[in-house]
């Protein structure tokens, strides 16, 4: 039987009178890629925001491998094991590339030094940064971002940039990833070449994902089950061929 690493039981958001979110109950088992689609304003980007404690639910909760993270702080969540990208890229677009990395691994408990070594520039903190760049480029190296690591994040290429912002992600060492539109604005090849990196680092980390994809190629090329969403409630799950087939959804998509 698979182990439930993201369990979301009656969630739901009000913004005054407004139900944007409401009666979404979703499990992510270990290991998987998990879609949640749907139309422009089914309420995906919300959940994410109640999961990462942008929001704080209305109802319902959610909890990572049994632990109940509603209503926790964004800092907490995150410490806990959940990351994020986002739909708008989110970049230190002034620090480097491996500088990005790096504050991604700020939180690392085998990645600290002491404020006195930092202050006084003692060889622990030589240490310490040594080994952190280290780490850095091994996670650029992942996503072929290791000979742009001197170079400006904003003078990267939009495809460059998504893949950072990944990157940075995957720093903080989450047990579920969050992925909010990773192919949006990408040419065909590097969507493909996408969808490779993230089965690569969800094999290699022993990570889950939980993504954000309104195109349908790449969805049902990489996604094993999936949640469609459309108004703020479930339409339909399963997985990715049964959800996709399903009346109600081409319904919902193309009308009629």
């Amino acid at each position: 039987m698979s182990e439930a690493v993201l369990e979301i039981r009656n969630l739901g958001i009000n913004f005054g009178g407004l139900k944007a979110v409401q009666h979404v109950d979703i499990t992510v088992n270990k290991n998987e890629i998990y879609g949640l689609i749907g139309p422009n304003g089914a309420g995906k980007t919300t959940i994410f925001n109640m999961l990462t404690g942008v929001y704080k639910p209305t109802e319902g909760n959610f909890a990572l491998f049994g632990e109940d993270l509603t209503g926790k702080s964004q800092r907490y969540i995150c410490r806990s094991g959940i990351a994020r990208t986002f739909q708008n890229i989110r970049l230190f677009n002034n620090m480097s590339v491996i500088r990005n990395v790096m504050v991604g691994l700020n939180d690392d408990p085998q990645l600290k030094c002491s404020v006195f070594s930092s202050m006084f520039r003692l060889p622990t903190h030589f240490k310490t940064e040594k080994a952190m760049r280290q780490k850095a480029k091994d996670i650029l190296a992942i996503f072929d971002l290791l000979e742009e690591r001197n170079n400006l994040s904003c003078n990267l290429p939009y495809g460059k940039q998504r893949k950072l912002e990944i990157a940075r992600a995957l720093a903080t060492s989450p047990k579920l990833l969050l992925l909010d539109e990773p192919a949006a604005g990408m040419n065909p090849n590097e969507t493909a070449e996408l969808m490779e990196t993230i089965r690569k680092i969800r094999d290699m980390f022993d990570i889950t994902v939980l993504l954000i994809e309104h195109d349908m190629k790449f969805v049902s090329g990489i996604c094993d089950r999936l949640t469609v969403l459309n108004f703020g409630t479930v339409l339909a799950e399963g997985t990715t061929e049964e959800a996709l087939n399903d009346p109600e959804v081409i319904r919902a998509y193309i009308g009629g």
